[in-house]
């Protein structure tokens, strides 16, 4: 099966906007996610199926680290990117880089020790669709297999509303609106206003938790990532190493607080395969 990605969201993509937002405005988010790899991913040399990949912003510095990396992504244009910059860390190339579908992955039965769904959840807005990519990822594991899977805030666009200054724009304050009603959002703008997504899907952190269990996994946890951090431009801090550790220990003290869990735009669901026996 081959996903065939949603207009509009391939044409977001296909814009390259995506491509900096982990090295500026999303560098906390980058940063959280990398120190919950250090914190929930079992140590190198373990098989990581990166799914949704993209053009490898967390897959090749995992295969840097020592890690066997497979990344999965549905645009060709971000795979055919992250096995170009695979090639060039020859030292650490990537195990695969390939075409394919969260909700079909190619990759055989107890093939992995980890996956990293970070972004099909995202685009996966039929609530059967994310059951499949979840059931996918148990599939691949191994037994005892960790997987992590992000989603985006079911209130991220209330945020945005406020960050990007659009709170007073009629066709963004409509967004905002049905994304709360029904988390599903949708841009009608995404040519000339790409700074507002595309068709997602938005999760509570309850719902996010109830998904990833019926999928079938144990120890199901979801933290916040951003978490309090998400109001504050923390990227002089976050390059400081003598500020850098104060702000990460700050905002992991809160990252499970239920109360604050919805101040966050990303979550993430740490989940683990049961055990043979």
């Amino acid at each position: 099966m081959t996903w065939e990605l949603e207009g509009d969201v391939a044409a977001h993509y296909e814009q390259g906007v995506e491509r900096d937002r982990l090295r500026t405005w999303g560098l906390l988010e980058a940063v959280r996610t990398r120190e919950m790899f250090d914190r929930f991913l079992p140590p190198p040399p373990a098989v990581v199926l990166d799914v949704g990949g993209a053009e490898g912003a967390y897959a090749l510095p995992l295969a840097r680290r020592g890690y066997t990396v497979h990344l999965v992504d549905p645009v060709p244009a971000h795979v055919a990117a992250a096995r170009s910059a695979s090639v060039a860390q020859p030292s650490a190339t990537l195990a695969s880089a390939e075409v394919g579908d969260a909700r079909a992955l190619s990759a055989g039965n107890d093939s992995a020790d980890a996956v990293l769904l970070l972004g099909p959840l995202y685009h996966l807005v039929e609530p059967g669709d994310r059951a499949r990519a979840l059931r996918e990822a148990l599939r691949v594991l191994r037994p005892g297999g960790r997987m992590l899977a992000a989603a985006i805030s079911r209130f991220a666009s209330s945020y945005d509303a406020l960050r990007l200054g659009d709170y007073a724009d009629p066709v963004f304050d409509r967004i905002v609106e049905d994304d709360l009603a029904r988390g599903i959002h949708q841009n009608p703008r995404v040519a000339d206003k790409p700074e507002w997504f595309t068709l997602s899907y938005f999760h509570t952190g309850d719902e996010l938790r109830d998904e990833v269990v019926e999928a079938g996994f144990q120890e199901v946890e979801v933290l916040a990532v951003e978490g309090i951090g998400a109001g504050f431009d923390l990227n002089d801090a976050l390059g400081d190493p003598r500020s850098r550790q104060a702000v990460l220990r700050t905002i992991r003290r809160l990252e499970r607080e239920p109360s604050l869990m919805g101040a966050s735009p990303h979550l993430m669901a740490i989940a683990t395969k049961a055990r043979a026996g």
